[in-house]
């Protein structure tokens, strides 16, 4: 598998490896597609806007006669914001499949924006229950959106969004899909998938930096969205129609250096050899990561076959006083930066498997937990 080129001089290296999902180490030419200034009026910039909506559907594996890249400024929160904001009309009724922390935060934007939902959120360690979830569509008609995170890395879980959304379009329901830290990274055909909108943002597997998300929708569920908005920055239609009308033009000041390095990101995802080549580093990535921290003692929350590539979650180890800021400290000091636990009930910490890194990248991390480990002992 073909790995970007570090060790440009002009771009300084990073004093640590982000073992984070997102944000993530970048590559060196991702960084330096920043480094100098663009109009955000100008007709070059706006075609290059254009070329990555167009280069998204070609990743999502759909066509612009049916399906649209919405561009829009903030974190990947925003744009899951401004996808249930403008989606669910008033009088329609929001369920989620929440198992952890980011399905629950589509709750929140749902209530906050006044909208009607109900949720499901049994275990932040098993998957959604598709059982229950059958019983709740058929009981409750009223229920006119789904929404469900695919990649939830508050443990690191894979969830079954194939069947989630072939159950919901079953029974007639819009689907919304946070495939934040999944898309670009984990191979996913929307037009098979089947739902209505997909989210995702700029610095999570396609590798670029924070600044703006994205939504892939289908053109004829948003054009009934008009004047839905709860929200004027995050309405997702006027943004969508605004692209349309002036060509790649952003309703406000767009982040110009993100894109850029985002267009940079895409380049380098199709040189590496797509997603497949890239779900084979993350897979090889994270396989490596769970055999050797098996081996230094610290297991993995989740069960092989629920977990994905993205981010792993692992249980303190036992009979220790293993003090996690400590911990921390001392893997920084040696050159790599993790994430703490998100689980309510159990001590864990994270460790990221995405970004510009490589299966030899993770057996030095291997290495610097080992003499951490052994410090925290002295």
């Amino acid at each position: 598998m073909k790995r970007v080129e570090r060790g440009n001089p002009e771009i300084p290296e990073n004093p640590y490896l982000l073992l984070t999902p997102g944000p993530l180490s970048t590559a060196p030419g991702v960084r330096g597609a920043m480094l100098r200034d663009w109009c955000t009026w100008d007709e070059d910039y706006k075609a290059l806007v254009q070329d990555v909506r167009r280069r998204l559907l070609d990743i999502a594996g759909v066509s612009p006669a049916t399906h649209t890249a919405v561009l829009m400024q903030g974190s990947g929160t925003f744009a899951v914001e401004a996808a249930i904001g403008t989606a669910v009309p008033p009088g329609g009724r929001l369920y989620v499949l929440a198992n952890g922390s980011y399905g629950l935060r589509m709750v929140e934007i749902a209530r906050r924006a006044g909208i009607d939902v109900a949720f499901q959120c049994e275990s932040e360690m098993e998957p959604p229950d598709l059982e229950l979830f059958r019983r709740e569509l058929e009981r409750d008609p009223a229920i006119t959106h789904v929404a469900v995170v695919h990649s939830e890395t508050t443990t690191g879980m894979l969830n079954p969004i194939e069947e989630i959304v072939s159950m919901a379009k079953e029974y007639g329901k819009v689907c919304i899909v946070d495939a934040m830290s999944s898309f670009g990274g984990v191979p996913l055909d929307l037009r098979c998938l089947g739902a209505d909108y997909l989210v995702s943002s700029a610095n999570k597997c396609i590798q670029g930096v924070p600044g703006f998300g994205f939504v892939i929708a289908g053109v004829d569920e948003l054009r009934q969205c008009e004047g839905r908005s709860r929200s004027l920055s995050l309405d997702l239609y006027d943004q969508w129609r605004v692209m349309e009308a002036d060509r790649g033009k952003w309703r406000f000041t767009s982040p110009t250096h993100v894109v850029h390095a985002f267009s940079r990101a895409l380049r380098d995802l199709e040189e590496e050899g797509g997603v497949a080549a890239r779900h084979a580093r993350y897979v090889a990535n994270q396989r490596t990561l769970a055999v050797g921290m098996r081996a230094l003692g610290f297991e993995p929350l989740l069960p092989e076959e629920w977990q994905g590539p993205i981010i792993t979650t692992f249980r303190y180890p036992p009979g220790s006083a293993f003090e996690f800021v400590r911990f921390y400290t001392l893997l920084k000091e040696r050159g790599f930066v993790i994430y703490p636990g998100k689980i309510t009930r159990i001590e864990t910490f994270r460790v990221g498997t995405i970004g510009d890194i490589g299966p030899e990248d993770v057996a030095r991390f291997l290495a610097a937990v080992e003499e951490s480990r052994s410090r925290l002992a002295v």
